[in-house]
């Protein structure tokens, strides 16, 4: 009764978003993304619906498509989850940065063996650079400013050749704790003199009678200029079990 209440009249539905949003915002002020992600998958919940099903077979058939037209010989992921989208892509080289150890444990053993995969912790990450860098579904869930920040920094100073994030672009800070939708672009055109080269948008938007089949985040392809981004190490700190 309540809930057809709020559907009816547009002053009591805009007021209950300002609750919502309020809401949201108090239990977003102690939130930790790096905890919250760990905590996750130490309760042996996934990497999220866009991992699997025709979202996972829709940007794999377009990252894999990509790598072979522009012979990526390299590739650095920045959140690679549980590596359920992993299993789907076909890359010469590969290196997995996650910040949760739980799932990089797994992904260790569900790789064991393939020499053209390597994993780390965030908070080893040396500065290696691969021809492209990634970030696939991970930027909407940075809610604390600094490690968005860092992220996209790092994202950018990783890539020699492309970035490549999947994402949402648009501001709204509503949804709920643990995630924050930004319009990154705008990060990117402030920050670096990377040139957006392609924006495929996802052929199954975000509906939410379909939550698990469907994704506010489309693909964006970042050109990299060689005077923008910084020489790094080429060593890696590898976790091995």
């Amino acid at each position: 009764m309540i809930k057809e209440i709020i559907k009816k009249t547009p002053i009591v539905r805009s007021v209950a978003r300002a609750i919502m949003a309020m809401t949201v915002e108090q239990r977003r002020k102690n939130f930790d993304s790096g905890r919250y992600w760990e905590s996750r998958y130490r309760k042996g919940e996934n990497s999220g619906p866009g991992s699997y099903s025709r979202l996972a077979a829709y940007k794999a058939e377009f990252l894999n498509d990509f790598v072979k037209r522009h012979d990526i010989q390299s590739v650095i992921e920045f959140g690679c989850g549980d590596g359920a989208q992993l299993q789907l892509l076909k890359f010469p080289d590969y290196i997995g940065i996650d910040v949760s150890l739980t799932v990089l444990d797994q992904t260790i053993k569900m790789f064991a063996g393939d020499t053209s995969k390597r994993f780390m912790l965030l908070q080893d990450y040396d500065g290696s650079q691969a021809d492209l860098s990634m970030s696939l579904d991970v930027i909407y869930h940075l809610v604390e400013d600094q490690v968005f920040e860092a992220h996209m920094r790092q994202l950018f100073e990783a890539a020699k050749s492309f970035v490549i994030i999947y994402s949402s672009n648009i501001d709204d800070r509503s949804v709920s704790a643990h995630v924050r939708n930004r319009k990154f672009t705008d990060w990117v055109a402030t920050n670096t003199d990377a040139e957006l080269v392609l924006h495929d948008a996802n052929p199954y938007p975000f509906s939410v009678s379909d939550p698990d089949e469907t994704s506010p985040a489309d693909f964006f392809v970042f050109k990299v200029r060689e005077a923008t981004v910084a020489t790094k190490a080429s060593t890696t700190t590898v976790i091995r079990r």
